[in-house]
């Protein structure tokens, strides 16, 4: 499966999904039941490469911000939702971090203490493929390695916070007023 038709399958499950992360995984997961078997694995190694890109310290560091904190399990949680805002969203997000601070519903959380998280949509392929074979996903044959995390700052340090997401710094380590 190609880019294209990996974020293609998602903006499709994003229109029928009523814009809820877990509603847009189910009907990712409906949508690529769909389809071939080897259509499906090939999903599910577009998004372990995917998951691989947007495996960046920065990004972590808006995670814990936004979220309140992140574990490991909690930054692929997270991913999985930012995966649910659409390509535009992820490809900036990955590039750019800070960015997350633009959108309506990361400002509003400032506010009300929302975490975002999908683990759902991580388990996407995995759902799908045994929909349509009744039998588990194939292990995959050419992992996708993650990149080393060698330039981790401290996520509770408010100054390394402000270096390195000012913008979400400003809404997450002194939060506005009501």
């Amino acid at each position: 499966m190609r880019t294209d038709e990996f974020w293609q399958l998602i903006d499709s499950a994003r229109a029928g999904g009523g814009g809820e992360p877990a509603a847009v995984a189910a009907r990712a997961v409906a949508l690529l039941a769909e389809r071939d078997p080897e259509e499906i694995v090939g999903y599910a190694h577009h998004q372990q490469r995917v998951l691989a890109a947007s495996y960046k310290v920065d990004l972590w560091g808006a995670a814990y911000l936004i979220n309140g904190g992140a574990s490991d399990d909690g930054f692929e949680y997270f991913r999985g939702w930012l995966m649910t805002q659409g390509r535009a969203v992820f490809a900036r997000a990955v590039t750019e971090p800070d960015s997350l601070a633009e959108l309506p519903q990361v400002r509003a959380a400032a506010l009300s203490g929302e975490e975002f998280e999908c683990e759902a949509m991580l388990a996407v392929p995995w759902e799908a493929y045994r929909k349509a074979t009744a039998a588990d996903l194939p292990a995959d044959r050419d992992p996708v390695r993650a990149p080393d995390l060698n330039d981790f700052w401290d996520f509770d340090d408010e100054d390394e916070a402000r270096r390195h997401l000012p913008k979400l710094a400003a809404l997450f380590v002194e939060p506005p007023e009501e």
